[in-house]
């Protein structure tokens, strides 16, 4: 991945990169930052994306094509998107025929690539993912970036069911892992020491 005009890329480390771009459906006054989060991982049997969104701008996609092309052909594995709610559908479609990529869901999909687990989050309608190799948790909208370094739970108002306490609950099997990464989408992330972010988000 390399940086493209209106979209920030960021190598967080070997073979994981976490990148932003405008969501086309934001509106003034939402409350969700209009640039989101996504995911790109070179895992051991796919290259991963999670919840990918390409720039809508013509000549930004014409970059991001050529760029993403470039590290999907360099590691010669098959692509797996993992979609975290929904509503996340963002380039999913688009980038599932670019690549004749697996699409993925759910959390107990049975045809995960090696170092992919979901844990559901039924009060959200959502999937949080773990990719093991490289220590990062990525949610969808069950937790967010603070201002601080941290994650804090989503609003209440966000939930399908349920309160959050009862989606910390959910959650709780993520302090099982040793997680060093949280690549929100909505956020900053964070990218040192998750475990200890996770333990004050979910003590609610």
């Amino acid at each position: 991945m390399r940086y493209v005009r209106r979209v920030k890329v960021e190598r967080i480390t070997d073979g994981l990169w976490r990148w932003t771009a405008p969501h086309p459906d934001w509106n003034e006054g939402d409350d969700w930052p209009r640039d989101v989060g996504c995911v790109y991982w070179e895992g051991a049997e796919a290259t991963v994306l999670v919840d990918p969104l390409v720039p809508e701008d013509v000549s930004d996609r014409d970059r991001f094509h050529a760029a993403l092309d470039r590290d999907v052909e360099r590691m010669g594995l098959p692509v797996a998107i993992l979609q975290t709610c929904r509503w996340h559908g963002r380039s999913v479609r688009e980038l599932a025929a670019r690549y004749q990529a697996t699409v993925h869901a759910t959390a107990d999909d049975a045809g995960l690539p090696a170092g992919v687990r979901g844990i559901a989050a039924p009060s959200a309608d959502e999937v949080v993912w773990w990719l093991e190799g490289a220590r990062a948790v990525v949610p969808g909208d069950t937790l967010l970036g603070d201002d601080v370094g941290g994650v804090t739970v989503c609003p209440a108002s966000w939930l399908d069911a349920g309160d959050q306490a009862e989606l910390a609950t959910q959650l709780a099997p993520l302090l099982a892992l040793p997680c060093e990464r949280i690549l929100v989408s909505h956020g900053r992330p964070v990218l040192v020491d998750g475990g200890s972010a996770l333990r004050r988000a979910l003590d609610c």
